[in-house]
């Protein structure tokens, strides 16, 4: 194992490198087994770090920004966070707060009538620039469903993948590929029922997926769920 790729590793998934540098360390995650891995390795790494991260709050005009493109620009805007470290967050990773505050939109929407079935959890997946990217409507007993809100750029020779974390011990588990935003059925694992405040996310994989069964690619959106009452 080398030390220096896994240092790399960690400050690329960090978000931590010049734009230039982290574009080529990103690229050659198409090609180099061993980079490939040494993200993946520092994904894992660091996930306790994206799981227990303090709480920050997303921008005054952030509701303002959901809700109308969700088509529900009547829902109740959710109390605003308590203030926490003004510390800004590094870019490959999204804020848990602002995924939070996308977790409140989810409950928000579970009975909107757009949904014509019953998921367990909804998710309103984040971009790092704090727009919403996608929902995830996840059913339980390996059936979920994404849609986009918005377009998002595919580059040639990669594609997108869906994942879930329905625990630290499990660790991420792949809901499915997608080759663009024109949203699907996802055919997932069997997995134990989807809980509140759950993690989903997308990355940007090489086609065929992870070849290491974890992210490792930029993530392109990350939210929480949040649970239907009496499911």
């Amino acid at each position: 194992m080398s030390t220096d790729m896994d240092s790399r590793a960690d400050a690329f998934v960090l978000g931590l490198l010049d734009e230039r540098i982290e574009a080529e360390l990103e690229a050659a995650l198409a090609d180099d087994p061993a980079w490939t891995a040494a993200v993946a390795r520092a994904r894992d790494r660091l996930l306790p770090l994206d799981m227990t991260a303090a709480e920050l709050p997303g921008a005054a005009t952030l509701w303002d920004r959901i809700a109308p493109q969700l088509g529900h620009a009547e829902l109740a805007r959710p109390s605003a966070p308590a203030p926490a470290n003004d510390a800004r967050p590094p870019r490959r990773w999204l804020p848990v707060g602002i995924a939070a505050a996308a977790g409140v939109l989810a409950g928000a929407l579970l009975g909107a009538s757009w949904f014509s079935a019953d998921p367990v959890v909804i998710a309103v997946l984040m971009d790092d620039t704090d727009n919403p990217t996608a929902v995830v409507e996840d059913f339980g007993a390996s059936d979920a469903r994404i849609r986009f809100v918005r377009s998002v750029a595919v580059p040639e020779g990669r594609q997108m993948q869906v994942w879930t974390l329905p625990s630290a011990e499990t660790g991420p588990v792949s809901l499915g590929l997608l080759m663009d935003a024109t949203g699907a059925d996802l055919d997932p694992p069997r997995l134990p029922a989807p809980a509140n405040g759950q993690l989903y996310e997308i990355t940007l994989e090489p086609l065929g997926g992870s070849p290491t069964g974890r992210p490792t690619g930029a993530i392109l959106a990350k939210g929480l769920a949040a649970r239907q009452d009496g499911v």
